[in-house]
């Protein structure tokens, strides 16, 4: 079992950056692989990108490559999301997500933990 928490979302205008963070406990970090997903009302949780935590190999949808990163502190346990050059299009709830797989899957329904998720906000 995995308990996720993500921090750092907030209001920022377009161009400008924000770093969000993901907490987990419970288990064996270095286990799993950890993905942020994205959800703007109206529309379907994307994939945004993807870890494998024990060996770093990342994973990133078009839409954010060369915008944003993914990175871990193992001994913290946390996964970072840095997003610079924001988007108005960028604005939706961002979910940290967590599951044990060899393969950084980009599909919600491979994951099976979840965090509440923050909400981040760019404005034109």
């Amino acid at each position: 079992q995995v308990q996720l928490v993500e921090s750092g979302g907030g209001l920022v205008q377009a161009g400008g950056s924000l770093r969000l963070s993901c907490a987990a406990s419970g288990s064996t970090f270095n286990a799993y692989i950890m993905g942020w997903f994205r959800q703007a009302p109206g529309k379907e949780r994307e994939f945004v990108a993807a870890i494998r935590v024990f060996i770093g190999s990342t994973r990133y949808a078009d839409s954010v490559k060369g915008r944003f990163t993914i990175s871990t502190d193992n001994a913290k346990n946390t996964v970072y999301l840095q997003m610079n050059n924001l988007k108005p299009e960028d604005t939706a709830v961002y979910y940290c997500a967590a599951d044990r797989s060899l393969v950084l899957h980009s599909a919600p329904n491979s994951y099976h933990y979840w965090g509440q998720g923050t909400q981040v906000l760019v404005s034109s």
